[in-house]
């Protein structure tokens, strides 16, 4: 006889309680795997492996209310254009944040490229690394790792733990992570604001410490993502050398974002990623050997350097 659910749920809860190690410690090898068989007994979706989202160069704007800074240049069939010019007129920008993001698109506009994290290979930071085409995700118990194509760049999310009580900034920031049902939820704070090049997206949108990103995963059936897909596709151009599964009409994983900054935006901004299942193998993507040339100057991008090791 199969137990009652509340007895599975105890077990877990104690098990979780009698295995967690101690301030400072490191649970073992064997703990971890105990733990993800635990949690394996309650219902956890499953959002590992590889996942492709091969469109350019923005993300999808919510179906209604505040939504990030769009490309102002767009091609005949009305997408976004390759060249890019964010709407400073967007209102959820405060107005040094729109004189930002204009000067960047006057830079375009004059046949240049201003820099950004993909072009000068920076460590691109959250939420600018959502543009990603590839994602992979890793999922146990206790943490879970999410490695995007590009420079296989690595976040590393601890699953039920708060934000520290100080925040030591970083690239990446804090990220701290729970289930809600069938939802994975991502909560981010104290991305480095003092770098280069700190940006959210493309188009050069600043951004300060105060910045707050909160993520929501969720797997949604076939027809949900088809047109979730669909209205992407009027928004942004598909790459095909991206490989995804053209047969594939299971799960899609998408991703629901919130971004807050009260030094930067008017109000908190909403945005959706479709994720489709990645075809084929992870190749090996390294920004250094895929430099981006300059529009109209002839000259690739620059990598960080060093006139000296730090080592």
């Amino acid at each position: 006889m199969n137990a009652p659910r509340w007895d599975i749920l105890l077990l877990v809860t104690l098990a979780a309680a009698a295995t967690k190690p101690a301030l400072g410690q490191t649970a073992s090898p064997a703990v971890g795997a105990a733990s993800d068989r635990l949690q394996s007994a309650v219902s956890v979706p499953d959002f590992s492996g590889a996942w492709v989202h091969p469109y350019f160069p923005g993300i999808e704007p919510p179906v209604s209310g505040p939504g990030p800074v769009r490309n102002r240049l767009r091609r005949p069939n009305g997408t976004g254009a390759s060249q890019l010019v964010g709407d400073y007129a967007n209102p959820i920008l405060k107005p040094e944040a729109a004189q930002i993001v204009k000067r960047h698109g006057e830079i375009s506009l004059s046949n240049a490229t201003y820099p950004t994290p993909s072009n000068r290979c920076w460590p691109s930071g959250v939420p600018y690394i959502f543009f990603q085409h590839g994602i992979q995700i890793l999922q146990r118990s206790n943490w879970i790792t999410l490695i995007y194509w590009r420079d296989h760049e690595i976040r590393r999310v601890r699953m039920n733990e708060p934000h520290p009580a100080q925040v030591k900034p970083s690239w990446y920031g804090d990220s701290v992570g729970r289930y809600e049902q069938d939802t994975l939820i991502i909560d981010t704070v104290g991305v480095k604001a003092d770098r280069p090049l700190a940006m959210v997206d493309m188009y050069g949108t600043p951004f300060s410490p105060a910045l707050h990103i909160v993520e929501r995963y969720r797997l949604i059936d076939y027809d949900e993502a088809r047109a979730a897909i669909a209205r992407n596709s009027k928004e942004n151009i598909r790459i095909d050398e991206v490989a995804a599964d053209p047969s594939y009409t299971g799960k899609h994983l998408q991703l629901q974002y919130m971004v807050e900054d009260e030094n930067v935006f008017t109000v908190p901004w909403f945005a959706t990623i479709t994720y489709e299942r990645a075809a084929g193998g992870w190749d090996e993507n390294v920004c250094a050997d895929n430099l981006f040339e300059f529009f109209g100057k002839g000259t690739d991008g620059a990598v960080p350097t060093a006139t000296k090791p730090d080592f």
